[in-house]
């Protein structure tokens, strides 16, 4: 006799044996560990890759494994048995390209991975130049700026209420980190889209002085826009132990942005099916970190 308990026992197990499993690295970051969740939403097994799996705080039905991409014998096993990947570009907290991308996909094929999602920046590193010359299926993924990145303004607003930052009247386009994990979940988990790069803005453009009066308004602090120069901006982001030629980067990225980086655009809608998160949205759910 199959009691109710073994019913639904083989229930999960053919949902199980069934579902695709995907790894995500960068897991822990701002963007990861959202498509993690969008994946688990989805009925997708998932495992993450992290640097330090004691410190991941991830769901308890995610598989964690401990790696470092800048070491591919480090995460050859998370490969196994994985249908889709989503890669960053990145190797460390000094955001420098990760040098050995064309051994990360060489992993990736030689494991049996179909799919690849790349997180790109806009700069075509490794990762970036090995993914599109090979025989995956690839889809690289530019936000044109994250909306998470706004969380650099803390330590000043919650210690003198003030924001300093150059290039102040510039207005830019800015996307949830959540709306870039849906769409990579999407593409994971459904396909499409392969063999294309696409540009990922949030609903609006925004000024300096814009964010800051949605943060204010939030949190009912005055804060006070400082403008600064680029000079100013270069050794904050040295004493943060980042590189010159990722500081000249994101220095050039932020004085001239490119087209699209001041254009909306409706890729998110097209590919979730939902209009892209405000910045006001993204300001209710993380104000209390400006308190």
């Amino acid at each position: 006799m199959v009691t109710d308990i073994q019913r639904v026992t083989d229930a999960q197990f053919l949902r199980l044996f069934s579902a695709k499993r995907f790894l995500v690295t960068g897991a822990t970051g701002n963007v990861g560990r959202h498509i993690v969740n969008e994946l688990l939403e989805n009925g997708h097994l998932v495992r993450a890759l992290t640097r330090n799996a004691l410190k991941a705080g991830l769901p308890a039905c995610v598989q964690v494994i401990e790696g470092d991409l800048t070491k591919p014998e480090t995460f050859e096993r998370a490969l196994a048995g994985i249908t889709g990947l989503h890669l960053i570009t990145i190797g460390g907290d000094d955001y420098a390209p990760l040098e050995n991308g064309h051994d990360i996909v060489q992993l990736a094929r030689w494991e049996g991975v179909q799919r690849v999602c790349v997180l790109s920046d806009g700069r075509r590193g490794t990762v970036e130049r090995a993914v599109t010359n090979s025989d995956l299926d690839w889809t690289i993924l530019q936000p044109v700026d994250l909306m998470s990145n706004t969380l650099g303004w803390i330590k000043g607003i919650k210690s003198a209420n003030t924001v300093r930052e150059p290039y102040g009247s510039l207005g830019k386009t800015i996307v949830h980190e959540a709306d870039v994990a849906a769409v990579a979940a999407k593409i994971l988990g459904d396909g499409g889209h392969s063999r294309k790069t696409l540009k990922l803005t949030g609903p609006e453009v925004l000024t300096i002085p814009d964010k800051i009066r949605a943060i204010s308004a939030a949190t009912g602090k005055p804060i006070r826009y400082i403008e600064v120069s680029e000079e100013h901006t270069r050794q904050s982001m040295r004493e943060l132990g980042i590189e010159d030629d990722v500081i000249d980067y994101v220095v050039a990225w932020n004085r001239n942005p490119p087209p699209e980086g001041r254009t909306v655009n409706r890729s998110v809608e097209q590919i979730t099916g939902r209009p892209p998160r405000s910045f006001n949205h993204w300001v209710k759910e993380h104000a209390r970190l400006f308190s």
